[in-house]
């Protein structure tokens, strides 16, 4: 049988590097040998470009603080102009289809997508325009109110001094969030109950994006779910439930700390508002031009009513990630799971 050559993309410039890398490892290790045969290419965290071919590419993956490339050989030396390493140029050619699990900026915002488009190689996950669109929880958050899916109210700033606390108090109730517009695993996120903590916050995530986002804060248990397809999606039957042990669900608490958070699976959620939920995160996937799959993620609130928090296309894929878990709940095993997001690339390709 000939094998599918997967060529999965990880690290990049983002603060998420090292989770991507926990994601690449275990992608690799779940991907069957006797289909697939397997080019890891790293990118660090100052843009260099690096090619392995196992996993040993990978070093300390049991420490999401000490995780990195081995970058003994390096494919191109960092600060390189080229676009794509000449070095590369084989390696690309030889993959079939690419499996990039480069979260955060330029690797789920869509740049990294454009690059794959402009190669003509197939990816699995969302493409340029809803890997963008749901990046920017400004866009995203815009477009979810047009179609009806309820979200937190927020207003975006572009400056400091768009949004005193006071005025954002009086539209938004306290306490508040104040986060980056563009980035994820809750990096530059802040909660805030005072003027002294929101002016802390806003220079926290101004100084990672030139557009914030400012919410009420949403009083409800945490949510997730997630969705596989391309243009008829499904929900994953199980939810999974976020118990934060730390004031919310922090980078800290969800990858640094082993006991930041409870993670429940299946969550105990009623059938009816399990369901409900489950259609409104297909109709967000949809809305949102998504395509192979997300995790959605919303607030369930006491009263059953719920809120959409976030949709995240390239959900991680550690051995902690809810992504995976919750297709695993649902009796799709993670090798299995692998072997449609792929089958789900190509029809895109076709």
């Amino acid at each position: 049988m000939t094998r599918l050559t997967v060529g999965i993309l990880c690290g990049g410039t983002s603060g998420e590097h090292e989770v991507s890398l926990l994601s690449a490892f275990n992608i690799q290790q779940a991907l069957d040998r006797e289909k697939y045969e397997v080019v890891l290419v790293g990118i660090d965290k100052q843009g260099g470009w690096y090619l392995g071919r196992d996993a040993e590419f990978l070093i300390d993956v049991q420490d999401v603080r000490k995780v990195h490339l081995d970058s003994s050989v390096p494919v191109a030396h960092s600060g390189s102009r080229e676009l794509v390493p000449s070095t590369l140029g084989d390696a690309i050619r030889e993959v079939d289809v690419f499996f990039p699990i480069t979260h955060g900026k330029l690797g789920e915002d869509g740049a990294l997508q454009g690059l794959l488009e402009l190669l003509g190689k197939p990816y699995v996950g969302c493409d340029v325009t809803g890997s963008a669109v749901c990046m920017d929880k400004d866009v995203s958050k815009r477009l979810l109110q047009a179609e009806g899916v309820p979200v937190a109210k927020f207003r975006t700033i572009r400056t400091p001094e768009d949004l005193g606390y006071h005025e954002a108090v009086a539209a938004l109730g306290t306490p508040l969030f104040v986060k980056p517009a563009r980035e994820g695993s809750s990096l530059g996120v802040s909660k805030v109950r005072n003027a002294e903590q929101y002016a802390q916050a806003l220079r926290t995530a101004f100084a990672l994006d030139r557009k914030v986002l400012v919410e009420e804060a949403v009083a409800g248990r945490e949510i997730e779910c997630a969705v596989l397809g391309n243009a008829h999606p499904e929900a994953a039957p199980v939810l999974g439930e976020i118990a934060p042990r730390h004031e919310f669900y922090s980078y800290e608490a969800k990858y640094v700390d082993e006991n930041g958070a409870e993670l429940i699976v299946p969550a105990p959620v009623d059938p009816e508002i399990a369901e409900q939920i489950r259609a409104t995160a297909v109709q967000a996937f949809k809305t949102t031009a998504c395509r192979g799959m997300a995790r959605v993620d919303f607030f369930l609130c006491e009263d059953n009513s719920f809120v959409l928090n976030e949709l995240n296309t390239l959900p991680g894929f550690t051995n902690i990630s809810m992504y995976p878990r919750l297709w695993i709940a649902s009796e799709v095993p993670y090798p299995e799971l692998l072997d449609r997001l792929i089958a789900l690339a190509l029809e895109t390709q076709r």
